[in-house]
């Protein structure tokens, strides 16, 4: 399985992060100068101590270093942490458990929108936000948009970085079809996709409920076809002639991909291009670092590129990123010690080292680690960095909010796309049901 990369990875670019972090030398970084802003106090509670939930790594050196880093926060600050990482499909309803509940973990580190989903379990930190931001050259348009309370400036999350998922392709056998990159027209694709299949190298995306790729794929068909879940007001706009075509035009595509892919999760398409059945999908860059690494499969990776989703009908690549984003509940008896954490863990001595370590998988969220060493390494890697300049997200067009993010946590637009794709329903159908699904969140 991909998560199970071992610490290679984190030296694929010539960045010896990870075993520096965890040996204690001085790690690489870039030469950025922080701004000469004054640290907050927070008076860390007495007898504080703190539990956190993050997802499980792709990238082992993510965990080694985020580990190595939160031991020497134990070690300067007297705070023990302990940290724990679930899978990808499971951290949702483990923040739902902790949120009802009130108990569990003082700090979770969901995706993207889920602090929207919590908001009145969760503290503010705005007093870390406008420091860091303030201290790093400011917060990139991603951060702010899943970080912030809809029409507020009051910080309800604290985002670590974002994943992006562009095209993944061989080159050779792109060639080999009369194509030297992936078109950015629906038409185009769709032609390349019957091309490869009929060469017996398919593509492959995933349509089951899959917190990264299903839903990073459902986004594309709707935004490429300048769909949306959301108006700028706030209304429910799915069931539109716009997500109709992207339906549709799922319809002509899905016949090209290999079979299964309703089914996929978050690994399925890695396992599938690492064992050469499909030749094009969407993921991040663990699955090229995996393949780098691996002298069985270099030679897959050295025909491996890069490539931002493509525009179809947008102005733009309709491309987002998946977002780590940190949550402190009100149920913690330690909430400044959380806040001194999560400052901590984001200041440059401890911040920089991970982003290298991760090799590109996580980028930044705030602008002045855009100078970090990992991007000035590999070339297929740089694609990466400006993940958080996106201006597109979970509920584009409109307000994120509770809703939003329960109708993405219940895979509402990517069941829609697989109804489809598996002919349990017909585009209209679909669109009809996804409205029905959706609204019923808006009106509680």
């Amino acid at each position: 399985m991909m998560k199970d990369i071992t610490r290679r990875d984190a030296l694929a670019l010539g960045v010896s992060a990870a075993a520096l972090a965890t040996t204690g030398a001085p790690a690489q970084t870039s030469q950025i100068k922080a701004a000469d802003v004054p640290t907050p106090n927070f008076a860390i509670e007495k007898g504080a101590s703190l539990k956190m939930l993050r997802p499980v790594r792709f990238v082992k050196a993510d965990e080694d270093v985020f580990r190595a880093n939160a031991a020497k926060f134990t070690e300067k600050s007297g705070v023990e942490v302990k940290v724990d990482f679930v899978g990808w499909e499971d951290i949702n309803q483990q923040t739902a458990v902790t949120s009802n509940s009130g108990a569990g973990p003082d700090v979770i580190i969901g995706f993207s929108d889920a602090p929207h989903i919590y908001v009145d379990k969760l503290i503010e930190l705005t007093d870390v936000a406008d420091y860091l931001g303030k201290r790093y050259g400011g917060w990139q348009p991603l951060a702010q948009r899943y970080g912030k309370r809809n029409k507020s400036n009051a910080w309800i999350g604290l985002p670590f970085g974002a994943s992006g998922g562009p095209l993944v392709y061989r080159k050779s056998v792109l060639q080999s079809v009369g194509f030297d990159k992936v078109p950015e027209d629906h038409a185009g694709i769709l032609d390349l996709c019957r091309k490869l299949q009929k060469a017996g190298k398919p593509a492959g995306f995933a349509l089951g409920n899959a917190v990264g790729d299903g839903n990073g794929f459902a986004n594309w068909l709707l935004w490429s076809h300048n769909a949306a879940l959301l108006d700028e007001e706030g209304n429910v706009i799915i069931n539109s002639k716009e997500t109709i075509a992207a339906l549709k035009y799922l319809k002509e595509l899905f016949p090209t991909f290999i079979p299964g892919t309703p089914s996929w999760n978050d690994v399925s398409n890695n396992r599938a291009y690492s064992s050469q059945e499909i030749s094009l999908t969407a993921n991040g860059v663990s699955l090229y670092f995996a393949l780098k690494n691996d002298p069985a499969t270099a030679a897959i990776a050295e025909d491996t590129e890069h490539q931002a989703s493509p525009k179809g009908l947008a102005a733009i690549s309709p491309m987002g990123g998946l977002t780590l984003n940190a949550m402190v509940f009100k149920h913690s008896p330690y909430p400044n010690a959380a806040k001194a954490f999560l400052t901590f863990m984001m200041e440059r001595e401890q911040y920089e080292p991970w982003l290298n370590a991760n090799s590109g998988y996580w980028s930044q969220p705030l602008a002045a680690y855009a100078d970090a060493a990992v991007w000035s390494g590999d070339p297929k890697v740089k694609i990466f960095r400006d993940i958080m300049l996106s201006p597109y997200y979970n509920g584009y067009k409109g307000p994120i909010s509770t809703a939003t993010g329960a109708v993405y946590a219940d895979y509402v637009p990517v069941q829609m796309f697989a109804a489809v794709a598996t002919d349990a329903a017909t585009p209209e159908a679909a669109a009809a049901e996804a409205e029905r699904r959706a609204k019923r969140y808006f009106r509680r």
